[in-house]
């Protein structure tokens, strides 16, 4: 049997199934990606070339496309629902004898209308169907793409609004660093978010705007040139087919240098018999930055469940192990890094593709592309939809957050211990050394001996640290308390989570706030 041969289908029990379409992605990438509405695309296609040519032959002897054979094929493809499952299934069965799948659906479309079977696909080459349809999926799913990371944004604001003010150990090389707080934290995941949204809208825009175009077999439009005989007459072809494409009737035929301006602003201005296949390697390279931003988020999330600070939601039912009932696995965190792991190893896919497009042309791409397209829309939206039910329902154990800050702070609280003594009459360099040889003993005490931390304590108990009231050198008692409290050490924090929110987040809400209520009442549950 050859490779690519239809066969029926068996049950779904019997054979494999992506877990991508089973497990991870919602209804509305899914339905992007499926062969009806890849099929209806082409169908919408056909019937917009058709109408380009019966408008600037209609007045001919012989027009392309007669105004009969227009108006029953633009009934069949306008029909509600588009293609039937009786002619996907007659396609099916001319794709097993022709072994090419646009001239199946070419007969199966002509059998549904048999007085405009012979006008169908007029000139075109395969790619002016497959890749002006893809361009409108990629444009399609990236559009979703985008407003789940604006969902994404603004669940994970959420908690950084509701903990601006909740200090929490910071770490570097994950090693205790200068405290921030929980809310900062979640407002610098909101924030690398809200730069690939920067960078992805403008991606979404460009591919939403351009079109491969009518350009025949090898791009040179010369089936195109032979048909209508003008220059002049093929751009109109082609601008007449982007606006049909867009549904923006009437074309305005008369208006002067309109052609000019379609071809200039929404088509590539030279293709072979596909669009450059560098396209490609820059909407899976977006996707794959996304990606990367929620594989740090899951994974700090991961990382601060094993410190018991943070929880994803966990069902009432839920098992988080075989075989150790207590445990509380962060599986949805871990589905998160393996789906964005699968997304960023699709990129080399594309720049393989790009860079192996022999000449015009060769047929190497269309096997690859019809999986790692796909696929890396599909897994990225499981995981944009599992990151914003973990974001939406995460779970902050503050009393875990400060103890574990507090078991650290004393140390963190040297320097300025170190500058108050200094203030108070202190030598610099002496008080540097007094506070380090403690600070190694107290550290060591943790990590060999599994105390707790007792550097406050060993300050507290040299004279060194003792006013002159206290027979100390220093002039005035140190404010253990305050020296002590972890909001001193947290910066900036709660101001440029605040401004953050307000000055990005708010805005960007509002912006998609019809979107997001979208979103919200189609949520699949994860």
């Amino acid at each position: 049997m050859l490779s690519g041969t239809l066969l029926p289908c068996p049950m779904s029990y019997d054979t494999y199934t992506s877990p991508l379409a089973s497990r991870n992605a919602s209804e509305a990438m899914l339905r992007l990606w499926s062969p009806r509405h890849k099929f209806n695309t082409w169908r919408r296609i056909w019937l917009a070339v058709a109408e380009a040519q019966h408008e600037l032959t209609k007045e001919a002897a012989s027009p392309l496309v007669t105004k009969e054979q227009l108006e029953e094929l633009r009934a069949v493809v306008n029909r509600p629902g588009g293609i039937t499952d009786a002619e996907m299934k007659a396609a099916e069965k001319y794709e097993r004898e022709l072994r090419h799948d646009v001239m199946a659906h070419v007969h199966a479309l002509g059998d549904s209308c048999p007085k405009a079977k012979g006008i169908i696909h007029l000139g075109m080459t395969s790619q002016d169907v497959n890749d002006n349809s893809e361009l409108q999926i990629l444009s399609d799913s990236l559009q979703l793409v985008l407003r789940k990371l604006m969902r994404a944004i603004a669940s994970t604001s959420q908690h950084a609004a509701k903990h601006a003010g909740t200090p929490a150990l910071a770490f570097t090389h994950y090693q205790p660093a200068q405290p921030t707080t929980v809310g900062r934290r979640c407002a610098q995941w909101a924030y690398e978010l809200c730069i690939l949204q920067d960078a992805v809208g403008l991606r979404a825009a460009n591919v939403s705007q351009v079109r491969r175009g009518l350009r025949g077999a090898t791009g040179t439009q010369a089936s195109y040139q032979a048909l209508l005989g003008s220059s002049r007459d093929v751009d109109e072809l082609e601008a007449m087919f982007y606006v049909g494409m867009e549904e923006r009737h009437p074309y305005p035929l008369n208006q002067q240098g309109f052609a000019d301006k379609i071809r200039k602003a929404h088509t590539f201005g030279l293709v072979t018999q596909t669009y450059p296949r560098v396209i490609d390697t820059f909407i899976l390279a977006d996707l794959a930055s996304i990606a990367s931003v929620l594989h740090k988020i899951a994974t700090d999330i991961r990382l601060l469940s094993n410190r018991k600070e943070l929880d994803e939601p966990f069902e009432s039912k839920q098992i988080g192990s075989s075989a150790m009932p207590y445990k509380r696995n962060p599986m949805r965190c871990e589905r998160i890094c393996g789906l964005t792991r699968f997304v960023m190893n699709l990129v080399g896919n594309a720049y393989d593709t790009a860079a192996t497009q022999w000449l015009e042309r060769t047929l190497d791409d269309s096997s690859n592309r019809r999986l790692s397209l796909p696929e890396a829309f599909l897994a990225l939206d499981g995981a944009l939809d599992l990151m914003h039910n973990v974001a939406s329902g995460l779970i902050v154990h503050e009393a875990m957050v400060r103890k574990n800050l507090m078991a650290e702070l004393p140390f963190m609280a040297t320097e300025n211990i170190l500058m108050a003594c200094v203030k108070l009459g202190g030598d610099r360099q002496e008080y540097h050394e007094i506070i380090r040889q403690h600070a190694q003993a107290a550290g060591m005490r943790v990590k060999q001996e599994g105390l707790d931390n007792d550097l406050l304590d060993r300050l507290k108990n040299d004279k060194h640290f003792w006013s002159v009231k206290r027979g100390g050198p220093l002039r005035e008692e140190l404010d253990w308390e305050g020296v002590m409290d972890p909001m001193r050490y947290v910066g900036r924090s709660v101001e440029q989570t605040e401004r953050f929110i307000k000055e990005v987040v708010e805005p960007l809400r509002e912006q998609y706030k019809d979107e997001l209520a979208k979103l919200e009442e189609s949520a699949p549950k994860v």
